[in-house]
């Protein structure tokens, strides 16, 4: 039978609940268990797919095309697995199963209620998403108090009495603020969220602090008086320079040890000799490279987060520190884009959707086109860089992505239904369903023998990529385009779908359709990435 591990937070949000869970399933995995993570969110939205990055930063894109909450990105690269669909639930996605059950008359008249009905489903993806592994960790969304969270709340409170206390164990997550003028650790925050927990019948079992410096022995025993922990279950999540330190910080506290003791478990002997290496080459690397990030929103970081993990992880593979700089893509100049792309050894055009910035991304492609910077484009980046070769280079003024303009005389980049036939018209109105209709999850890509992407895969030409767009390059221009030199490296098996281009007469230029930085990972970096890099770092030194 599984254990399980329920993870809540408290006080505020963006603690690193996401972090905390991903770190603690990488120290039970050195300990020879097998871990699966799942995150439960509180919104109602059925995933956070048609949700703006303001509101939720990133989505995160699984193998079997479920779009997800940024946390399945750090599961992913700590505990080096595949998420799916069934690792992400939100309220929607269940209150979605329930009333279709009660739609077909499965609950037999019954008058469907948030208990037992909306417990039960809950409880039943929670028990589904542990089969086949030794523990199961289940992050719980949002903080404690917020009425959102209370049916998963008391779900996992009905899962402690349903299979025991030796197969469960809570873990809140909480925040020991510092007050500068008293010289301070406040502990109220802490009391007063526990409290709140203990008042929906959940006592926490271990309690992880985040906090900016150390906590003395005497906050740790007045932290366990007030909350009803055992001292040494008071554990210190203090501020790091990376986040792949964080397992490290918390198997000093630990956290690994007081786990395995709750749940009454023996590890084997701890082993994270590969996390060291990871982490000599961030902290301690040789080299070091500037890399451009021309996007939208680049005040958000969120947006981008698995993008900057995979750059960090790209840096591992090549023994250096990449150091980025954010340019908006509206501020880029039409006369002289060098005011904001000089001095950078690669220039790297994200995802996105909308036409802002979209101009502005293309003057990028064309600076680092003409300038001989290193380039890599991603989605959107690839779609802008195969404009911007179009106007600049084949001659077709005007040409853009349909996405922008349904008036372009060159729709370079369109729809699938727009220069495909036999497949079924996509409408455009706002009364069609947005949620999931984009081309999504893992899709095989062909490469082409002797590219530069072949290259970068260690000569393998069958590969497999996430993908999250709408938008394709248009094979009525594939022709035109190639003969105005543009290399299609890449593409669907059956030839129909162009994957990936470059420019043969370019120390380095390659984009592609899909999203690469989702399967990259610190113990084992994307080849893509670890290649832009090692292109970004011989254009320093060149």
């Amino acid at each position: 039978m599984a254990k399980f591990i329920f993870v809540t937070g408290g006080v505020v949000s963006s603690l690193g609940k996401g972090l905390a869970a991903a770190s603690l399933g990488s120290l039970l995995q050195a300990r020879g268990y097998s871990v699966t993570i799942q995150k439960l969110d509180p919104y109602i939205n059925v995933d956070p797919g048609t949700m703006s990055p303001f509101q939720h930063g990133e989505v995160f894109v699984t193998d079997d095309g479920a779009e997800t909450d940024l946390d399945l990105g750090h599961y992913e690269r700590f505990l080096d697995i595949p998420m799916s669909q069934a690792n992400n639930f939100t309220t929607g996605r269940i209150y979605q199963q329930v009333i279709r059950k009660e739609r077909r008359g499965d609950y037999l008249g019954s008058t469907v209620q948030v208990i037992p009905h909306i417990t039960d489903a809950i409880k039943e993806v929670i028990l589904d998403v542990a089969r086949g592994n030794n523990i199961a960790i289940i992050e719980i969304g949002g903080t404690v108090g917020d009425i959102e969270s209370l049916p998963f709340l008391e779900a996992i409170r009905q899962l402690r009495i349903d299979l025991g206390r030796e197969n469960t164990l809570f873990i809140h997550l909480t925040l020991l603020p510092y007050i500068p003028t008293s010289g301070e650790l406040k502990t109220k925050p802490t009391q007063h969220s526990v409290k709140e927990l203990r008042a929906i019948g959940i006592q926490p079992d271990i309690l992880i602090c985040r906090t900016d410096r150390e906590i003395n022995a005497s906050v740790r025993k007045k932290i366990g008086l007030f909350c009803n922990v055992d001292p040494d279950a008071v554990i210190n999540c203090q501020d790091q320079e990376s986040i792949y330190r964080v397992p490290f910080a918390l198997h000093l506290e630990g956290l690994a040890r007081k786990t395995l003791q709750f749940l009454n478990l023996r590890g084997s002997e701890h082993r994270m000799d590969d996390w060291e290496v990871v982490l000599e080459k961030i902290v301690n690397p040789s080299h070091k490279t500037t890399i451009g990030i021309v996007g939208k929103y680049v005040e958000l970081k969120d947006a981008y987060k698995s993008l900057v993990e995979a750059l960090t992880h790209g840096g591992i593979a090549n023994d250096c520190r990449v150091s980025l700089r954010w340019v908006n893509a509206d501020e880029i100049s039409q006369d002289d884009p060098s005011a904001q792309l000089s001095g950078l050894d690669g220039i790297l055009v994200p995802g996105g959707f909308g036409e802002r910035g979209a101009e502005g991304k293309i003057r990028a492609v064309r600076y680092a086109r003409e300038r001989k910077v290193p380039y890599f484009g991603i989605c959107l980046g690839m779609q802008m860089a195969v404009v911007e070769f179009a106007r600049n280079v084949a001659g077709l003024e005007g040409a853009y992505s349909s996405e922008f303009s349904d008036h372009t005389p060159h729709p370079v980049i369109a729809l699938l239904t727009e220069w495909k036939s036999g497949v079924e018209v996509q409408r455009r109105d706002s009364e069609v369903d947005k949620g999931g209709s984009m081309r999504l999850g893992a899709y095989p890509c062909r490469l082409v023998s002797g590219s530069r992407a072949a290259q970068a895969y260690g000569g393998h030409l069958e590969i497999s990529e996430r993908h999250r767009h709408r938008y394709e390059f248009n094979n009525n221009y594939r022709e035109r385009l190639v003969e105005a030199g543009l290399l299609i490296s890449g593409t669907s098996p059956d030839g129909e779908l162009v994957e990936v281009i470059e420019m043969a007469d370019h120390p380095y230029f390659v984009a592609c359709q899909y999203h690469p930085e989702f399967k990259s990972r610190p113990r084992s970096p994307h080849p893509l990435f670890a290649a832009f890099i090692k292109a970004s770092l011989a254009n320093r030194k060149g």
